[in-house]
């Protein structure tokens, strides 16, 4: 069995997945499998798989077509199908750094004793080659994804987690008719009764773009509240700090608030909070709605 699952959720991304394919056959270490899932594309991935699948590449593909549910949904359905003792998600758009794969394999081989769930390594942009966000500070050999970012880390970083840790806490919930859930979830759960081992290496380049993100992630908002909801109550759960829990609370109540959800209180593990939250809350939610109107606009003059 292999050591390594790299899995890649797919939403009609034909073509970027090329690229995803190319860095791994140029892997030197083939100690890994890849398994891709299909979220309901519509365009050829499933043939460009297919013709990839009949090749001899030194590794094997799996591909498992769903109906399309969002990133959380695929992410599910890729914990349920691993079976080797690492796994870590590539998105379609991004490839696996010269020799990435060896560098994961030699530092889990010298810390994998040691009660881990995983590694934490570096993400660079693609186009410039520059880590994104901060690296980590040189000695660091250990923290939580909730600890280095409270610590003042920064950018996406690349995640390599046991395969019988991140399938210990439960599944991304799913909520009718909306198709985003923060990932963090599961990685939340797992900060609290592990750390992960730190490779202050670069291994998956990723194609980050600045512009219109937060226009995207206000259109979320009004997309999916019952889910945005959800993760505010883990958030204040598990916060690191008060003012992070007031700011989960506000954001749960605007939330909620587009929900139409007439019980948040009562649900809220902070209730008296939720309570003084509700003019902030309010008011977020007339920013959010703004926003994702005027999102919309300009999407549609473009």
């Amino acid at each position: 069995m292999k050591t390594l699952t790299v899995f890649t959720p797919a939403y009609n991304r034909a073509h970027t997945i090329g690229r995803t394919y190319k860095s791994l056959c140029s892997q030197k270490c083939k100690d890994f499998v890849w398994l891709i899932v299909d979220d309901g594309s519509t365009d050829n991935t499933a043939e460009l798989v297919k013709d990839w699948m009949s090749k001899d590449n030194g590794f094997e593909i799996q591909y498992i077509y769903k109906e399309n549910g969002g990133m959380h949904t695929a992410h599910n359905v890729a914990y349920r199908n691993i079976h080797t003792e690492l796994n870590t998600c590539i998105d379609s758009d991004d490839a696996l750094s010269e020799n990435a794969v060896e560098k994961i394999i030699n530092k889990w081989n010298q810390v994998k004793s040691r009660g881990y769930a995983g590694i934490i390594a570096l993400d660079a942009n693609m186009n410039t080659g520059k880590v994104i966000g901060k690296g980590f500070p040189k000695d660091m050999t250990e923290t939580t994804l909730s600890g280095y970012y409270a610590s003042g880390g920064s950018g996406d970083k690349k995640l390599i987690y046991r395969t019988d840790i991140i399938n210990s806490v439960p599944e991304y919930p799913v909520f009718d008719n909306e198709k985003y859930l923060a990932l963090a979830y599961k990685y939340k759960l797992i900060d609290q009764k592990y750390k992960l081992a730190v490779l202050n290496e670069v291994v998956c380049d990723v194609e980050y773009q600045e512009d219109g993100n937060s226009h995207i992630m206000y259109k979320q908002y009004m997309k999916c509240p019952k889910s945005f909801a959800f993760w505010r109550k883990i958030q204040m759960q598990y916060s690191e700090s008060f003012g992070k829990k007031i700011k989960a609370c506000i954001h749960y109540v605007s939330s909620s608030l587009i929900a139409r959800n007439k019980h948040f209180i009562s649900e809220s593990p902070e209730k008296a909070l939720t309570i003084v939250s509700i003019p902030c809350g309010f008011f977020l939610k007339l920013v959010i709605v703004k926003k994702s109107k005027s999102s919309h606009m300009r999407v549609e003059g473009n």
